[in-house]
């Protein structure tokens, strides 16, 4: 057996670099790079193994472990989740920041692969900088909190045990049904011993993605289950655009008569101006897509996670007779809503059974339902782009909460600019390939609302997790991605100031983004749930803490978030009204470096929801009535709702 001696990191960066995916024919490398941020933990074991031969990955530097490590997810989301690229940290703080991280590709199905320093495998050095010593437990260190947000874990103790590990890291990354954060924990000194790898572990692995086909009796099953129901509709879920059955989905539609709806990671999957095509469904859904969705006898989801905001919590499907029909390459995600299941890949499933479908001729009952709903929808979205600010007798969009904050906002900022007249110009102004990015706050339900791709695949939205702070380094990893495209996070202030570190990177990688602020001064998304359950505003405004009655009621905290920006060597623009909003855009286009708009926007000036409802757990006694009737509310509502 011919043998190649190593250290543990470096044979781990040689078998990285022997890594493929073939999907539909097509085969590329599967491990684009490696982010990374160097400590004592992995400077000197994988650092070295990367200075000496990287071999064809891209070494990155991040600012942030968290986002670095989101920047990868996105850059596998917006790959389809054909490539992705790996990152490390050192051990202890550097490795629980990429926790979150690991959640946020975990719950959305998303694969990365997470390489944090461990402790000594030894305990020579016991306790080494950065350990976390349990008395009752000396095996546990700080990676031991990837467990509960990986796909698959594991500790590489002895320099043997990398074979296994990477050959089931793989495994995991590449699987179509349970894929999602990978974790490889490395003990900094086992990183460092060296050892005779056989020269087979380094062989060329390519993995087939494969479309899992349905199997005949559960097409048989749903053919008979639609031909009973007269006004189906379809969910448009991520799996659509990770299957890219895009076409599929729409031939379906179209050879049927059956309306679809989008999840947010579904959203783009095909063009907003198909004639089926109903627009976001669910908490943050439109009018359209809800009322549909209301009479609807059965609902076919396709690729999705049946998410609390797709399906209302499940009060939004409120026909007595509906019934549930899923196509899902997961078996657990189909298995939802006792539905009739199909577990294949997206494509194959739909393929196969409107092969049968049309052999029996049917088409679904839907007269002008469906043009109504649409018509209806269109006209309230022309209406919610052109809302203006009127200093007299104005009502925002989210009324009766803190309608006296508008004139004090619009006196300290000299901006009565409105979230869906701003969202409407946007959408007139950015390219039509251009990719918006965004996960939290009031925006994602504007967006899945409001937004209107015209090109596939420009709507980037990580609502699995819904993590703030994703926003700008989502933005970097799609631009990675697709790096002749204008891209844009579309970001809150209160998310912004979360994390926005790898805006520096994006300087550093010569990699453009822009950054769309939307400066509210608030957590407003949070203020209106708060306030929508009888609460008052609370610890959600940015405000000065008052020194007469100390609590946080002075006046709002007013922040330059261009005069920031610009410090880090971004391209920047204060926008107050439409006017400059139109000359920041298109000066943007121009730059050459990152760019970021700072827009002040009026609080309460989002959308608001339209036939649906959200579960949360609204206290059942209290002293205020409002937060009572809102308890009485929720039960009546959940009496509605499916239990499970």
């Amino acid at each position: 057996m011919n043998t190649i001696r190593l250290t543990v990191a470096q044979a781990l960066v040689k078998f990285l670099n022997n890594q493929y995916v073939e999907f539909d024919g097509k085969e590329q490398k599967f491990v684009k790079g490696i982010f990374t941020i160097f400590g004592h933990g992995n400077v000197v074991g994988l650092g070295q193994a990367l200075h000496q031969d990287a071999g064809d990955l891209v070494v990155h530097q991040g600012r942030n472990e968290q986002g670095m490590a989101h920047a990868a997810v996105a850059y596998a989301k917006q790959k389809h989740r054909k490539q992705i690229y790996a990152c490390t940290s050192s051990v202890g703080p550097g490795a629980a920041n990429m926790v979150t991280a690991a959640a946020t590709a975990t719950a959305n199905n998303i694969p990365v692969l997470l390489l944090p320093g461990d402790t000594f495998a030894t305990r020579q050095p016991d306790p080494v900088l950065q350990q976390v010593e349990q008395p009752h437990d000396l095996s546990i260190s700080t990676n031991d909190a990837f467990r509960a947000v990986s796909k698959y874990w594991d500790r590489v103790s002895r320099p043997e045990q990398l074979m296994t590990a990477m050959i089931n890291a793989m495994r995991v990354l590449t699987s179509a049904a349970d894929t999602g954060a990978v974790t490889i924990a490395l003990p900094q000194d086992v990183q460092a011993e060296a050892y005779d790898y056989p020269e087979y572990f380094f062989k060329k692995r390519i993995h087939r993605i494969e479309r899992r086909p349905a199997a005949e009796s559960s097409i048989k099953d749903a053919v008979e289950l639609i031909k009973r129901k007269k006004k189906p509709i379809l969910v448009c879920g991520g799996g659509v655009r990770y299957s890219e059955a895009a076409q599929s989905l729409s031939d379906f539609a179209e050879s049927f008569n059956i309306p679809f709806g989008e999840t947010q990671a579904g959203k783009s999957a095909i063009e907003w101006m198909h004639p089926l095509n109903l627009g976001g469904i669910g908490v943050t859904g439109n009018l359209a897509a809800n009322l549909i969705a209301k009479e609807t006898d059965l609902v076919i989801g396709v690729g999705t996670r049946f998410t609390d905001f797709t399906t209302a919590s499940k009060r939004l499907f409120l026909n007595p007779n509906v019934e549930f029909l899923t196509i899902n390459i997961s078996e657990y995600h189909a298995n939802k809503l006792d539905a009739t299941k199909v577990v294949a890949d997206a494509k194959a499933g739909l393929d196969a059974i409107r092969a049968k479908l049309e052999k029996e001729g049917y088409k679904s009952k839907y007269i002008n339902e469906i043009r109504e709903a649409k018509d209806a929808w269109l006209k309230e979205l022309n209406r919610l782009f052109n809302v203006e600010y009127k200093e007299e007798g104005f009502k925002p969009e989210v009324a009766g909460h803190i309608d006296e904050v508008l004139p004090e906002f619009y006196k300290d900022t000299g901006s009565c600019l409105t979230q869906t007249n701003v969202l409407g110009e946007l959408d007139k102004l950015l390219d039509e390939d251009a990719i918006v990015v965004g996960a939290s706050g009031s925006l994602p339900g504007d967006l899945q609302r409001v937004w209107c791709p015209k090109k596939p695949n420009t709507y980037h939205m990580e609502y699995g997790y819904s993590c703030m702070g994703y926003e700008v380094s989502g933005a970097l990893g799609v631009k990675l991605a697709v790096p002749d495209k204008e891209v844009y996070a579309m970001v809150g202030d209160g998310s912004y100031l979360m994390l926005h570190s790898e805006l520096v990177t994006s300087i550093q990688e010569r990699k453009k983004i822009n950054v769309l602020l939307f400066d509210n001064m608030a957590f407003g998304c949070i203020n209106n749930l708060q306030m929508s359950q009888g609460i008052g505003s609370f610890g959600t405004e940015f405000r000065f803490r008052d020194e007469e009655t100390g609590m946080l009621s002075g006046g709002l905290i007013p922040i330059d978030f261009a005069k920031s920006a610009a410090g880090y060597g971004v391209k920047t623009y204060k926008v107050k009204t439409i006017e400059q909003l139109r000359e920041a855009i298109e000066d943007s286009k121009k730059q050459k470096i990152s760019t970021l708009i700072d827009i002040k926007i009026l609080p309460k000036t989002m959308t608001d929801g339209y036939e649906s409802w959200w579960h949360v757990g609204v206290p059942e006694v209290s002293k205020n009535e409002k937060v009572q009737r809102a308890h009485n509310e929720m039960k009546e509502n959940l009496s509605k709702a499916r239990q499970y």
